[in-house]
């Protein structure tokens, strides 16, 4: 997400003010009077098929109370003149009586762990759910816990949830896929309609996990002078075998986030995450040098902390072959080669093969609730590429996905697209597409300028200077027209970074982060309540501004110096320190506080927008301008360049799935994990190389000669590259 010097436009986003509230340690307060109770927690638990009512929070002894909570009348009667056969049968009731309230009182004690929202269980305060709350066995044999509840990982070590919201943990040792879980009181559980223009996303990115970043993860690349990118850095791990060679990615990979992380993340009052993931979770070829297939189980492990703590997950493809943009995050600094140049239309066959193997995974029933959302390229340049061309691209993908999902409301992901740091562009784009979404990424740091305006001006209504007030008056008006001439539109990315400071935040080699006037960005530890207080009002004017928004990102990890060089960056160190809010519903009203006046969207999106009358039926202009595909025309090739001579592959590879995870066998029997592909009539098989063809480097094609002869001649030359490969098999999920 970083290292975007160029072409760079700022994107409005707003923020609502409210008052700020006290930063503690990790920004959460248990009360003295907690209690917890601990669980064992198996990272991987069994199944059962129930995941449709959610769990119950403890309820206080009712007594002799009916299953519905009314109080049971008494059995006695006033009559005088009862015959001995009726006080008898009187007696039997009495008995009956008291066996039942027993009964009732154990389960609303024990087993009625959650109250049921739908019973007036809302909650508004920041404080609401901070009473104590122990784990308990329901009905379904799920473990759960509210606050103050202790959680044992899989290795055994033991953290307490703290969630002063009302939010529950979830962990069914009969069904994997219990999806009853919720992070807090105002967001729905993930068993329940996430309903658009009504909930609001309060999320954060786990950036720099799975896709590595120079600045999320300095050590790796302070250790290895000369990477500048997860590809050199990949060659020279795998040269380092006395160090563990390329393995070294994957002991990030264990360790970088915990399930304490997501834990926290629960709460801290968000309720999303966004997930980069790369291609080579899936394969990568011979020529890249990346570490292949080793990071899908931690995936996984990820998507199961995210179900057993009530998060959904925007999963977005944040690496595409030959590169979509040419960033460090796109696996190899340099070129443009995705749908530009030689290898243009080869490497998006290649994409759209990948962008299918994910889309099928999530399509599945055991996923389709945890992840509603799915991103199909980040940060696209659609500057190099051309307007047209990623169109065509991205109605080809629309189609591609929906004739797998099918169309509709509750068919499929959410299909996100990224606008190019331009959002006006993207008013009225392929009307009548199935659920679309447009994702934009604000940011003040990469607009070439250092930003010497002072944050740090004081700590009430002054605080933040000119930054909260820029916030919501650029970022709002865009969101809000976004929402009006495109539809479902959200903030992917933004962070309290407004000036270019920190620690390889621009890549590694530049060296405008070590200028004096960097120096106190570089070191949190520096900062006085004034420059904290500073920060968390433009953090929260953004959040008001942008409404629906991931902070990027959760956790920076530390230099070699052992010091979080890049604090503005991190969601984590912001609530342990205390520059960032403990709860995200302060940002409310933040910029009318301001005097800023913003419009906020209504929440009303045309019917298709969201999966109803209508979807799918994309505009006919757009279908007639763009239906072709590979695009009528590729930029980036040689003056004169016949375009039918390009590189292509030939589609003949066995299928690259995805694996589902294994679990332990499940007291109830059987479990149904899914085999990785939800759409069993799409047999069409995947790209590879024809044989016999001689092909450019994939990566670097920008100035490789244009083919003068079509390779292979015949047609039946393809069929010579014909591969196998074995079936997928299960992944067995990781450890914490």
């Amino acid at each position: 997400m970083t290292s975007r010097p160029d072409n760079f436009a700022e994107v409005p986003l707003a923020a609502p003010d409210i008052h700020l509230r006290n930063n503690n340690s990790l920004g959460f307060a248990t009360p003295e009077t907690e209690t917890a109770t601990t669980y064992s927690h198996s990272f991987i638990y069994p199944p059962s098929n129930h995941d449709t009512s959610p769990l119950l929070l403890p309820a206080e002894d009712k007594g002799n109370t009916d299953l519905f909570g009314e109080e049971i009348s008494s059995p006695h009667s006033s009559r005088k003149d009862v015959r001995p056969r009726r006080v008898v049968l009187l007696f039997l009731c009495v008995v009956l009586a008291v066996v039942v309230a027993v009964v009732l009182a154990v389960y609303f004690l024990v087993m009625k762990h959650h109250q049921d929202t739908t019973k007036g269980q809302h909650l508004s305060s920041p404080n609401a759910g901070s009473t104590s709350s122990t784990s308990s066995t329901s009905p379904t044999s799920s473990t759960s816990g509210g606050n103050g509840s202790t959680v044992i990982t899989s290795d055994g070590s033991t953290f307490t949830y703290i969630n002063p919201f009302g939010g529950y943990w979830v962990d069914d040792h009969n069904n994997p896929f219990n999806d009853s879980a919720r992070p807090n009181v105002w967001t729905p559980p993930l068993s329940e309609s996430w309903v658009w223009g009504k909930n609001k996303i309060n999320g954060v990115n786990i950036g720099g996990l799975f896709v590595l970043e120079p600045f999320i993860s300095p050590v790796l690349f302070e250790r290895y002078p000369g990477a500048v990118d997860e590809w050199s850095l990949s060659v020279l791990m795998a040269a380092d075998t006395a160090n563990g060679g390329l393995n070294q990615i994957e002991e990030h990979y264990k360790t970088f986030i915990t399930e304490q992380d997501i834990a926290e993340i629960a709460g801290a009052g968000l309720n999303w995450i966004r997930l980069p993931i790369p291609f080579w979770a899936i394969e990568k070829w011979y020529f890249e040098p990346f570490l292949e297939k080793v990071c899908w189980p931690y995936i996984l492990r990820v998507l199961h902390w995210a179900r057993k703590y009530g998060l959904r997950v925007y999963l977005d493809l944040h690496t595409i072959p030959g590169s979509q943009n040419g960033y460090n995050h796109s696996g190899r600094l340099g070129e443009v080669n995705f749908l530009n140049g030689v290898m243009g239309v080869a490497n998006a066959q290649r994409a759209l093969g990948y962008i299918r193997t994910i889309a099928e995974f999530i399509s599945q029933p055991e996923w389709r609730n945890v992840v509603p959302v799915f991103g199909i390229m980040n940060e696209a340049k659609v500057t190099v590429i051309g307007m047209d061309q990623i169109t065509s691209f991205y109605l080809q993908t629309h189609d591609m996905i929906r004739n797998i999902t099918g169309y509709g409301e509750g068919n499929g992901p959410y299909i996100a697209i990224h606008d190019n740091f331009a959002l006006p562009q993207w008013a009225g784009f392929l009307k009548g597409s199935d659920r679309m979404i447009m994702d934009t990424h604000p940011y003040f740091a990469f607009d070439g300028h250092h930003h010497t305006q002072p944050i740090a001006t004081g700590t009430g209504p002054t605080a933040g200077g000119i930054w909260p007030d820029l916030a919501c008056s650029t970022f709002a008006p865009a969101m809000d027209a976004s929402q009006k001439a495109f539809g479902v539109t959200l903030a992917g990315e933004f962070s309290n970074g407004y000036n270019y400071c920190g620690l390889y935040l621009e890549g590694v080699g530049n060296t405008r982060n070590a200028e004096p006037s960097c120096a106190l960005f570089l070191d949190s530890s520096q900062w006085n309540e004034t420059m904290k207080a500073g920060i968390q009002q433009f953090a929260l004017a953004s959040m008001d501004a942008l409404q629906n928004w991931f902070f990027w990102t959760w956790k920076i990890g530390p230099s070699s110096n052992n010091t979080i060089e890049s604090p503005l960056w991190s969601y984590q160190l912001g609530l342990q320190q205390g520059w960032m809010p403990t709860d995200p519903r302060a940002a409310e009203g933040t910029c009318a506080a301001l005097g800023v006046t913003v419009q906020h969207f209504d929440g009303i999106y045309q019917p298709y927008q969201t999966g109803g009358p209508g979807a799918g039926t994309v505009d006919p202009v757009s279908v007639s301008s763009y239906g072709q595909y590979p695009p009528k025309s590729i930029s980036g090739l040689p003056a004169g360049a016949t375009q039918s001579l390009l590189p292509t592959y030939t589609s003949t590879s066995a299928i690259p799935k995805l694996p589902p995870p294994t679990f332990p066998p499940s007291p109830s029997g059987s479990v149904t994990i899914g085999s990785g592909w939800f759409d069993s009539s799409d047999t069409d098989l995947a790209a590879t190389e024809v044989a016999g063809c001689t092909y450019p480097d994939a990566w670097d094609a920008i100035s490789a000669a244009m083919p003068t002869v079509l390779c292979p001649p015949t047609a039946g030359a393809a069929a010579s590259t014909m591969v196998t490969s074995t079936p997928a098999i299960a992944t067995t999920l990781p450890s914490s």
